[in-house]
């Protein structure tokens, strides 16, 4: 118990360090940040002027202003020149900001995957072609994601062979499956190599029949579709997912930032 506790002070010691020498700036942004996702702002609500901030930690103008700017940039509240600063209103939307192959796994933090067909072994040619293979045999599953009781996006995964037997008879890919899984959360412990890109497209589709039934919508409904193939660091493809996304339980955002040279 002793070496338990000294292991843990240890650690919020080194948490403690690490606060103190944090720029006051991102002070301000993540306590803000962590405001709002605690519901201390409601959605479209007004925050505290820069000069009521910075009297409250203590800070410049300025660092309020630069704390605000990374809100802005992360899509966490947007400024009305001569109103304020608000917060950006997510009632009804599920919303994710995507930046790496860790963001895309932690949607199992806070939505449920329930199967629809069950992982089988088939033929489908063009999924097959996509992810490289010698053969058309891959495996597939079909689920969809579920955010505070709403359905919001219907995946197909495909799956190599070869990869699709690691996780056969698994019970969160079987029928009836329901867990916090993703499915390369599942199969990233088992592979030879991590997964290290997923190549990404978004368009627009109508829903088929299969999507509408699965969301509870009408046929030909406009969904946004995001296609990811994801590689290994071998460069070997690993799972091909196609997904529809309800737009009206949605939103997709990105931060794009200049490269340094």
């Amino acid at each position: 118990m002793g070496a338990s506790s000294g292991s843990g002070g240890q650690e919020s010691m080194k948490a403690d360090r690490e606060r103190a020498t944090e720029p006051a700036h991102q002070v301000v942004s993540r306590e803000l940040r962590e405001g709002i996702a605690a519901g201390d702002y409601r959605d479209g609500g007004k925050l505290p002027t820069e000069a009521e901030l910075a009297q409250r930690y203590r800070v410049s103008r300025q660092t309020v202003r630069r704390a605000f700017q990374d809100l802005v940039a992360d899509g966490t509240v947007y400024r009305v020149p001569g109103r304020g600063t608000f917060v950006t209103e997510s009632e009804g939307h599920y919303l994710r900001h995507h930046g790496s192959i860790e963001d895309l796994m932690s949607l199992s933090s806070d939505t449920t995957m329930e199967v629809l067909t069950p992982l089988h072994r088939r033929v489908d040619i063009d999924a097959a072609s996509r992810l490289r293979l010698d053969t058309d045999i891959v495996y597939t599953v079909a689920f969809r994601r579920i955010h505070e009781g709403v359905p919001f996006v219907l995946t197909t995964v495909h799956l190599p062979e070869q990869i699709g037997r690691c996780i056969a008879g698994r019970a969160e890919v079987g029928p009836g499956g329901a867990s916090s899984h993703t499915v390369i959360g599942l199969l990233e412990p088992l592979l030879d190599s991590p997964i290290a890109e997923a190549a990404q497209s978004i368009t627009v589709s109508g829903a088929d029949t299969e999507v509408a039934a699965g969301l509870g919508c009408e046929q030909g409904h406009p969904m946004l579709r995001v296609d990811r193939l994801y590689s290994d660091t071998t460069g070997r493809a690993v799972d091909l997912s196609v997904s529809y996304f309800l737009p009206e339980h949605y939103t997709y955002r990105v931060t794009l930032r200049r490269s340094n040279r």
